[in-house]
């Protein structure tokens, strides 16, 4: 074997199942890291010339568990040394560990990896960042590229993290059912925070975070192959695929917002769409609908939809109301406002919106909204007014030009306006 790039690709696979086994073992995070890394190191030197090994994430477990006997057995040079037939004989002990290493204890060590790194002590972006560096083997240099934060910064924010998850004695047992269906939504949540994240941008920053979506959906799908009957799990990951199909269409050239109903759709991916409506499909049958699943539901009928002018609203609408009950945010209102518009005008949508304005009063996207609801309804001056507000809350150069572009909509509309009634 000495195809680089597969060896790259199946420790970067197996770096999950790796990772937490060794975290298991080792009961700390940096001493699960070195000894997976110098995993690495040996494979890339041993798998060139003596092959592939049958399950290469055993491989790595082994080779990086006695590794990191053989550190702690220099630290401390006291400590009792392995058993013999433990470091003997390799090509057997793979074997052994191949056998024993089934799909259980995978999905609860890399269910503990994820758990561990989504810690409710730990802030959102730390939670991201660790998970990152940690779980997918991310560098530090790519981690801090995609949050446009210096290396050494993002190094500090790492080692905080860590030095926290730490602190706070994180149980390493394996869990129960009750304790895995609400490490499983934590999870979930922090997948679901690295997607936004990336998705969150604007067109000049969208290559440099790109790969946060990318890897949110990896993340997700190597979920759902260790829950492959959770319906919420698929909703979560058809919603991240239909949403990084369309980002091709996001920007336009200048790096500017292209809003959904402007898009050219010939440029969203086929593949991601054909997949997320098949999870889509597949997790409905399940008739247990949840927040991921509703919102992935949402996502599809824009993704069916050929045109703009093809897209099913009132169902939308429909979605939106279910989502509220799930999930009561005023933020879900905004959202559902943009289809009350579609389907039942402008001044519904409004009327809908106002009450939320002092919990929305720093939100960007309500400023944004009620002032294309008000330009809708001829009624300038207020629309400025709240298009004015969006501008000084717009989180990137993107949005604020988004919003500029609408006022300088209504400033032609009213010079012409002005035009016609000096005509008359």
């Amino acid at each position: 074997m000495t195809d680089l790039a597969w060896i790259s690709n199946a420790i970067s696979t197996a770096r999950p199942q790796a990772m937490g086994a060794l975290l298991r073992y080792f009961r700390d995070l940096d001493a699960a890291e070195e000894a997976f890394q110098d995993a690495c190191l040996r494979a890339l030197k041993n798998w060139p010339k003596n092959g592939p090994p049958r399950d290469p994430a055993a491989w790595l477990i082994f080779v990086g568990r006695n590794s990191g006997i053989d550190a702690v057995r220099k630290r401390a040079k006291h400590a009792p040394m392995p058993e013999e037939d433990q470091i003997s004989d390799l090509e057997d002990a793979e074997g052994d560990m191949a056998e024993r290493l089934d799909g259980a204890h995978y999905r609860d060590d890399i269910l503990r990896l994820l758990f561990v790194c989504c810690h409710p002590d730990l802030p959102a972006t730390q939670q991201i960042a660790v998970a990152l560096r940690i779980v997918s083997g991310l560098t530090v240099k790519q981690i801090a590229r995609a949050f446009l934060v210096g290396e050494s910064a993002m190094e500090q924010r790492i080692t905080r993290a860590k030095a926290r998850i730490a602190d706070a004695g994180v149980p390493f047992e394996t869990p129960g059912a009750v304790e895995r269906s609400e490490r499983l939504a934590a999870v979930a949540a922090m997948i679901y925070l690295i997607f936004n994240e990336g998705y969150s941008t604007n067109g000049g920053e969208a290559p440099a975070r790109a790969p946060l979506c990318e890897e949110a959906i990896r993340l997700a799908r190597l979920l759902l192959r260790l829950f492959q009957a959770e319906p919420e799990i698929m909703g979560l990951t058809a919603l991240l695929l239909l949403q990084h199909a369309r980002a091709p269409a996001r920007f336009d050239e200048n790096g500017e917002i292209v809003l959904l109903e402007d898009q050219d759709r010939s440029l969203w991916s086929r593949k991601m769409i054909d997949e997320g409506l098949a999870l889509v499909d597949k997790a409905l049958r399940h008739r247990k609908p949840g927040p991921y699943q509703v919102q992935a539901a949402i996502a599809a009928l824009h993704a069916r939809a050929a045109t703009p002018e093809d897209t099913d609203w009132t169902e939308i609408d429909l979605l939106y109301g279910l989502l509220e009950q799930m999930q009561p945010s005023p933020v879900v209102t905004l959202n559902r406002a943009v289809a009350v518009s579609k389907v039942r005008g402008p001044e519904a949508a409004l009327a809908m919106i106002e009450p939320l304005e002092d919990r929305l009063s720093g939100y960007f996207h309500f400023f944004g909204l009620k002032g294309g609801l008000l330009m809708q309804l001829g009624r300038g001056e207020e629309a400025r007014v709240a298009f004015d507000r969006a501008i000084a809350l717009a989180n990137t150069a993107a949005e604020a030009a988004h919003i500029r572009m609408h006022i300088d909509r209504l400033i032609k509309e009213s010079a012409e306006a002005s035009s016609i009634q000096k005509a008359r």
